[in-house]
């Protein structure tokens, strides 16, 4: 019994170490993840990624850029573009002093650019309530992918033309320059703006005059417009003569701004309410446009006799918008040439209608490409073809009842992805999971390795080197 009891003895040490070793090692390695742990969360720069979703700081702007401008409209007087302001009648009895959310304008020459509104809206909305939302709000800059600058400058924009002063394109008595200016004066001077140039800050500029005087300055952020039109005029100053089918774009890009769409004045139709459709082609609006909407005129002239084919010159008040209603979903096709920009809030007044989209605009950029194929339920026709006689007419009339059906159930697919309202007071609440606010946030996120490219190159810039504003267009 000896040699076993020496044998056990002499084993038991090594055991012993064995697990001592272990021991050290569990508790080195928890150390270590909890100082790593520690580290990522006191450090002077980290960012937490998010698998589904993108991390949003909201700028800490006063409250009177955005729903105390709100309350200003409310409480100011008629707009003077239109015959009967749907605002002014209600304001001053259905808006309480102590709502801390007011409604949006339903005035139709503001409610097409109200994205500002649903996007702000879901961002203000109680987190347990923000589920759906894929952009994630966190409280602390260093923690942020973007930096969202609550300023509704659209309506800052509409309210300044709505007062008839003629003074939108100066600076001096222009409320909204000096809230233009107030809202750089600020932005520019915090910590995450001198970090990055601002190129990390998403500003929403859906009308095109949208901060017109700040533009140059606002050149590097991540921009959310309806399109590029009144952009690229801008831009082509910039092009010293050249050509313009290669405009250097120092304001505007494919690659670090976000189409998004105009916020639908119609009411959205159900695939399963369709009704046969009688007319042709439908088109509602002004027959007169400057610059890039000169072609409309033409197609009115070609078009207005035509059997089947509707061209009605009205206003989007009351009266207008049951017409179009009517008119749109009465046809099978919708008519959308270039106006003022190249697209309009009547490009998605047509989606919700199940109405055919027939694009004529050689320039137009569209929300979400990439995500969704546009030819799948629109038309596209060029400029030159359009203008030809008996064309246009004769290519929609080619369309088989089976493709307008295989149109109309494509489209009856995305109507949602365009939709911003939540249907619940002052936008404050759930968004649709698939809706336009998402789509628009995943678009953002899409532009986020560029940007951070962007930052990067500008850190290493050597005091005094001058470098051309770009935006390296596509």
């Amino acid at each position: 019994m000896a040699p076993k009891v020496t044998a056990m003895a002499a084993t038991r040490p090594l055991y012993s170490v064995s697990c001592l070793f272990l021991s050290f090692s569990v508790i080195f390695v928890l150390s270590l993840l909890f100082f790593i742990s520690t580290s990522i969360k006191s450090g002077p720069n980290p960012k937490i990624f998010h698998e589904n979703g993108i991390n949003v700081y909201v700028a800490e702007l006063p409250r009177s850029l955005n729903y105390g401008l709100l309350e200003k409209y409310w409480s100011s007087n008629p707009d003077s573009r239109i015959p009967s302001d749907p605002d002014h009648p209600t304001r001053k009895t259905h808006l309480p002093k102590s709502k801390k959310y007011p409604p949006y304008a339903e005035n139709p020459l503001i409610k097409q650019y109200s994205a500002e509104y649903w996007i702000l809206g879901d961002l203000e909305t109680p987190i347990v309530k923000r589920t759906g939302s894929f952009a994630k709000r966190v409280l602390r800059e260093f923690e942020a992918d973007v930096i969202f600058v609550p300023f509704f400058a659209t309506l800052s924009a509409e309210m300044e033309l709505g007062n008839g002063k003629g003074s939108f394109r100066k600076k001096a008595g222009n409320e909204d320059y000096q809230r233009q200016r107030q809202v750089l004066d600020f932005v520019k001077n915090t910590e995450a703006w001198k970090r990055s140039g601002g190129r990390d800050h998403v500003f929403v500029l859906t009308d095109p005059v949208a901060m017109w005087h700040v533009r140059d300055e606002i050149a590097p952020a991540i921009l959310l417009v309806v399109d590029f039109g009144g952009w690229y005029r801008q831009d082509s100053k910039s092009s010293n003569g050249s050509s313009p089918e290669r405009i250097e774009h120092t304001q505007v890009s494919l690659i670090k701004d976000v189409i998004v769409p105009y916020t639908h004045l119609l009411p959205r139709l159900d695939l399963s309410e369709n009704q046969r459709r009688l007319n042709l082609l439908y088109f509602k609006g002004a027959k007169h446009r400057h610059r890039g909407g000169l072609v409309r005129e033409k197609l009115w002239d070609l078009l207005v006799n035509e059997p089947r084919v509707i061209m009605e010159e009205g206003f989007p008040n009351a009266t207008g918008r049951e017409q179009s209603i009517k008119g749109m979903r009465n046809s099978e096709f919708c008519l959308h040439p270039a106006g003022d920009t190249p697209t309009s809030c009547r490009l998605f007044d047509a989606v919700q209608s199940l109405c055919i989209p027939v694009i004529v605009s050689d320039n137009v950029e569209l929300p979400f490409e990439g995500m969704i194929d546009y030819s799948e339920f629109s038309v596209f026709v060029s400029i030159s073809e359009a203008l030809k006689p008996k064309f246009l007419v004769d290519h929609l009339k080619s369309f088989s009842e089976r493709q307008k059906e295989t149109f109309r159930r494509r489209m009856a697919s995305v109507q949602h992805i365009f939709m911003y309202e939540n249907g619940y007071a002052g936008g404050i609440g759930p968004i649709l999971p698939d809706g336009a606010v998402n789509h628009i946030w995943k678009k953002v996120n899409q532009k986020l390795p560029m940007i951070k490219e962007a930052v990067t190159r500008d850190k290493r810039k050597p005091t005094g080197a001058s470098v051309p504003l770009r935006c390296q267009c596509m």
